[in-house]
């Protein structure tokens, strides 16, 4: 089967990261892989084996920005074009991210049956657009994913969608995130200056969204003395205001930041505890890979994914969306972590993911 994955680009984030261990697992599979990136950027080794191609938008004209979208569906239909004289059509079509979503709906060569568009956030963020501009948001996106074929990496992300942007899609399916067990336990026996010491840590970048500001007045007010190592990156204002805030509730000598890992495994094997404070994950990776590495976690009960990972005996780690309640939680999990059964992983095990995309080219009416 030929399966082509676009996105707009391949810088460091959760959605990028998804997409190649998906394109990797069903490339492991005997699928041919294509991926197809709308930006130059890559900050990722790219699997062996994958068509890869960098299908750039290097216009510099005043009235680009009204033609941006048309004129990169025509870039990217010549590029698809070309693959496929090479080597045959595509099976199926994954699009990733909203941007890429917006021109990929514009194809006129791809085949609009055999389109997935991958949903990987909440966009009822949008709360905080006022009058028309809001109004306006949502009617574009409505009318975007109206009657298409969507794909959700939580049951929240496409009840969002639904209910929130009133859209009805043609065909639905939740797939969570796919994490190759094997390969993130062999990253985490990597060497760590943190080995043997007891802390506590939460892995994610610095933004408002990941409110590290909830952490750290959680952290403060919970009472517990290990340190905690927050382990992201970020612009140097959003940094100094988490530093500020830290000085201005005592803990200073507690609390650590270090710039971001490319692999983050072997610091959060080592801790204690992983803490998420997000107030919305479109799924929550970096929980998944906590308990992979058999790390307990605690995350806020926030839209997306952490409520649907969090289940069973895990489901202590939730915590409301304030500094009070993740302060509870944390001193409770803290002080008696849960265990972390196996089968409770199997649902996001790569094998097990890449089967379920596959089935979605047989989905096909």
């Amino acid at each position: 089967m030929r399966v082509l994955m676009i996105i707009d680009g391949l810088p460091g984030g959760g959605a990028e990261k998804m997409l190649l261990t998906l394109a990797q697992g069903m490339m492991f599979q005997g699928h041919r892989v294509s991926i197809f990136s709308l930006r130059s950027i890559c900050d990722y080794a790219l699997p062996e084996g994958i068509e890869y191609e960098s299908i750039a938008d290097y216009t510099h004209v005043p009235w680009r920005k009204l033609t941006e979208l048309s004129r990169r569906a025509r870039t990217l239909d010549k590029a698809v074009w070309a693959s496929q004289q090479r080597y045959g059509e595509f099976d199926l079509v994954v699009s990733h991210l909203h941007k890429t979503d917006r021109i990929v709906a514009r194809s006129r060569v791809l085949p609009q049956d055999r389109i997935w568009f991958c949903l990987h956030t909440i966009f009822g963020y949008l709360s905080h657009r006022k009058n028309f501009s809001r109004w306006l948001k949502r009617q574009k996106i409505h009318n975007l994913y109206q009657n298409r074929n969507i794909v959700a990496v939580s049951r929240d992300v496409l009840e969002d969608m639904r209910h929130a942007f009133k859209v009805t899609p043609r065909q639905e399916k939740v797939i969570y995130n796919p994490f190759d067990f094997v390969v993130i336990r062999q990253l985490a026996e990597a060497p760590c200056e943190l080995t043997n010491q007891d802390y506590l840590i939460h892995v994610g970048r610095l933004h408002e969204n990941k409110r590290q500001d909830r952490l750290l007045k959680a952290y403060a007010a919970s009472g517990i003395q290990t340190p905690l190592v927050i382990l992201g990156k970020g612009n140097a204002a959003v940094l100094q205001q988490l530093k500020s805030l830290a000085q201005d509730l005592k803990i200073t000598d507690r609390v650590l930041f270090k710039a971001f890992n490319s692999n983050p495994y072997p610091y959060i094997r080592n801790a204690r505890m992983l803490i998420l404070s997000s107030d919305r994950e479109g799924f929550g990776n970096v929980l998944v890979e906590a308990l992979i590495c058999q790390t307990p976690v605690v995350s806020t009960r926030c839209p997306g994914g952490p409520v649907e990972i969090l289940t069973g005996d895990l489901s202590v780690g939730l915590a409301d969306l304030s500094s009070a309640s993740l302060a509870k939680t944390m001193r409770v999990v803290y002080d008696n972590p849960p265990a972390i059964p196996s089968f409770h992983l199997e649902a996001y095990n790569i094998k097990t993911i890449c089967q379920q995309y596959t089935a979605l080219s047989q989905n096909t009416p």
